[in-house]
């Protein structure tokens, strides 16, 4: 797929199917380079004397080699079946002391 960059220009677009056997990847999966919002992307570039060292984990956006190959997402049964019955309710006496107000 090719996409135009900022100056209009069309540039190929990698895939990661294009390197790696994928399953059921979600096309935001298949295209990394649609991911934006990353330090290196900011513009104005963050001042280097705010820089922690926690801030280079998320710095560099995701490529082909460093997104998964399969993504199976959680199915919401737990919610759905919760929301239908409600939360849990304590029904027992309770037996305990009381504190001191002292």
């Amino acid at each position: 797929m090719n996409c135009p960059n900022a100056k209009g220009q069309y540039e190929e677009t990698l895939k990661t199917s294009d390197f790696y056997r994928t399953c059921k990847l979600p096309k935001r999966f298949e295209y990394p380079s649609w991911f934006y919002g990353y330090g290196i992307q900011r513009k104005p570039p963050e001042h280097p004397f705010y820089r922690t060292t926690s801030s280079d984990y998320g710095r560099y956006p995701p490529t082909v080699h460093s997104i998964p190959t399969s993504f199976f997402p959680n199915n919401q049964e737990f919610s759905q079946a919760l929301a239908r019955t409600g939360m849990y309710r304590n029904y027992s006496l309770n037996t305990g002391f009381d504190p001191s107000p002292v």
